[in-house]
């Protein structure tokens, strides 16, 4: 059997892109649409995750911008935000892949732009994201991608949830972080 790897290609979205982000999210994470991967939070909250105004918003902050991936054949397949903020610190979220397409490595591709393009262009070079606690897979799959759990949590949002509720009173978010180096320098 011959397997073709995907090539992604990557963007910055525009507020056009807005509509088709949010569904992509949402399918990500809330639903059933959701359960055809392993990124699933249905079963921890019941809402959309953000809305197209909350996207736009996303792509229309300063310092930061909403990184697009579309596969060989243009479809969008993953997105996720990236902020810079003050004295070398960044954001990153909303790391979201089609289910249907998870567990292939597109996450670690955008994962991995994500860090360049933070690191080089918003300066980024302590990166920070968050986690909900209970999803140990995901803190896991970040840790093998050499983020760390750090001792800070931050609490859960209940209040400012997308046309929808949590399953579960009991919610926070684990902060881990990263150190983005520089890269190495070929030998001469």
């Amino acid at each position: 059997m011959v397997t073709t790897q995907t090539v992604l290609t990557f963007r910055k979205a525009t507020t056009a892109d807005a509509r088709d982000t949010q569904v992509l999210i949402k399918s990500a994470f809330r639903g059933d649409s959701s359960r055809a991967g392993w990124t699933t939070e249905a079963d921890l909250v019941d809402d959309d995750r953000i809305d197209e105004a909350g996207v736009i918003a996303k792509i229309n902050q300063a310092n930061g911008l909403v990184l697009l991936a579309h596969d060989n054949s243009s479809a969008l397949v993953g997105c996720c935000e990236i902020q810079g903020r003050d004295g070398g610190f960044g954001y990153f979220g909303l790391l979201a892949v089609d289910p249907l397409r998870q567990a292939g490595g597109l996450g670690k591709k955008i994962l991995v732009e994500a860090e360049v393009m933070a690191r080089d262009q918003l300066g980024v070079r302590m990166m920070e994201m968050r986690v909900i606690w209970p999803r140990q897979e995901m803190i896991d799959w970040y840790i093998r991608r050499g983020y760390t759990k750090t001792d800070r949590t931050e609490p859960f949002p209940y209040a400012h949830l997308v046309n929808g509720k949590a399953l579960s009173d009991d919610l926070y978010f684990v902060i881990m972080e990263k150190e983005l180096l520089e890269p190495r320098m070929a030998s001469i």
